[in-house]
């Protein structure tokens, strides 16, 4: 099994808003980005599963080859700053992502 926080450079989130959060994952080459991209490794159902959201409340995943990137966003559970939200920057939401693995064992 390969694990995404070996093949990523980067794996981080922040806010895109106070209503949103998203996700960047930077990978270390082109090969591990595109590989990414045919298996369809970051999707609505990855996202919703490892954060507790209803697939309709991730906004967009998109692919951004000039930076072998992949972005996902979702709607904020709480607005950035409200009453018993914990990281108003969204700066260390990307934890679940770090374990993530695909490929065959």
């Amino acid at each position: 099994m390969t694990r995404l926080s070996d093949v990523a450079s980067v794996i981080r989130s922040k806010n895109a808003g106070p209503y949103e959060l998203t996700f960047d994952i930077i990978f270390k080459d082109r090969a591990w980005f595109e590989e990414a991209k045919r298996i369809n490794l970051i999707s609505a159902a990855l996202i919703s599963s490892l954060y507790g959201i209803a697939e309709e409340d991730v906004l967009d995943i998109i692919a951004f080859e000039p930076a072998n990137a992949i972005k996902a966003t979702i709607k904020r559970p709480l607005v950035s700053g409200a009453i018993g939200e914990t990281d108003v920057y969204g700066a260390q939401q990307h934890v679940p992502l770090l374990s993530v693995t695909f490929g065959s064992k």
